[in-house]
């Protein structure tokens, strides 16, 4: 008897990517910088330096990237990520990455550029890594309004 086996495409699960960006979405709030485009926010962690910057702002959303610019190692590569979040939805989600092009929400496999079939989500997970690292034993002034202004 032989059994015909079918292929199917990468299904990402979709309250899971949710959750992972509506986490990230709090977690970039405590270390934003003042909401202006050109406002800088620096972060250490460990050896390393950061620099969140916003690049645009508009009523629903803002464009932030968050760069290294000081190297741990000349043999791994500095981040730098471009990161939109969605302010009446609550979710941040990385765009870009490296300066490449859009994330894709699946990628076929093996495809050309060497993307793993669950990139985008793999990249919105490393966001949220290393925000916790950076929230956790970073050092940055964080946005932490305890009193919701009623002092």
């Amino acid at each position: 008897m032989s059994e015909v086996v079918t292929q199917h495409g990468y299904i990402q699960s979709l309250p899971k990517y949710i959750t992972l960006c509506e986490r990230n979405y709090l977690r970039v709030l405590k270390m934003l910088p003042l909401e202006e485009v050109g406002q800088l926010r620096r972060v250490t962690l460990a050896d390393a330096q950061y620099v969140i910057e916003i690049d645009s702002c508009a009523k629903y959303t803002t464009d932030i990237s968050i760069k290294q610019i000081s190297s741990i190692s000349v043999f791994l590569p500095q981040v730098h990520l471009s990161v939109r979040l969605y302010h009446d939805a609550k979710v941040a989600e990385v765009v870009h990455h490296d300066f490449h092009q859009r994330i894709k929400p699946s990628y076929g496999y093996p495809n050309p550029h060497m993307h793993q079939k669950d990139e985008k989500y793999q990249l919105n997970a490393f966001l949220g890594d290393w925000l916790m690292a950076c929230l956790e034993s970073g050092r940055v002034p964080l946005n932490w309004d305890v009193n919701n202004g009623m002092v």
